[in-house]
C-alpha cells in the first residue's frame, strides 16, 4: 500500500506516517524502485497497533522504547512485558478519574432543568425586588 493508500484507511495523515517512520516507530517500511513507500501487511498492523496506543493514551517515547525492544528479540520479553503492564495501570488510573468524572456529571445532569428553573425564578424575583427599591 502506498502511504496514501494508508492514511486513508487508518485515518492519519502521511506526514504522522513519515513521523513515526523517522523516530522508529515504523522501521522497516520498504520502498519501491522508485523510492515509494510500500507499506506491507505486517507494517499496516504495526499502523493500527501504534494508532490504538495512541488513542489510549500511550506516549510516542514509550512506544518508541517498545519497538526497539521488539526488534531486539525474544531476550525483551519480560522487559516488553513490564513496560505494557505499566502503560495498562495507567490506563486504568485514567479510566477510574474518567468514571468519577462521568459519576459527577449524571448527578450534574440529573435533574438539570428542573434545579436550573428554580435557580432562574428565584433570581427573576430577586431582579424585581431590586428594580423597584
Amino acid at each position: 500500500m502506498t502511504i496514501s493508500e494508508v492514511a486513508r484507511s487508518y485515518g492519519l495523515s502521511a506526514d504522522t506516517l513519515r513521523y513515526y517512520e523517522r523516530v522508529g516507530l515504523l522501521p522497516n517500511v520498504n520502498r519501491t524502485g522508485g523510492g515509494v513507500r510500500d507499506y506491507s501487511e505486517e507494517d499496516c498492523k504495526w499502523v493500527e497497533y501504534i494508532k490504538c496506543m495512541r488513542s489510549a493514551g500511550i506516549s510516542i517515547e514509550t512506544l518508541i522504547k517498545y519497538v526497539e525492544l521488539f526488534y531486539q528479540g525474544a531476550g525483551t520479553i519480560t522487559e516488553r512485558k513490564k513496560l505494557l503492564l505499566e502503560q495498562r495501570e495507567q490506563i486504568v488510573a485514567r479510566i477510574t478519574e474518567l468514571n468519577d468524572v462521568l459519576t459527577k456529571l449524571d448527578w450534574k445532569l440529573d435533574g438539570y432543568e428542573e434545579r436550573m428553573l428554580k435557580f432562574e425564578e428565584e433570581n427573576l424575583r430577586k431582579n424585581i425586588s431590586v428594580k423597584t427599591l
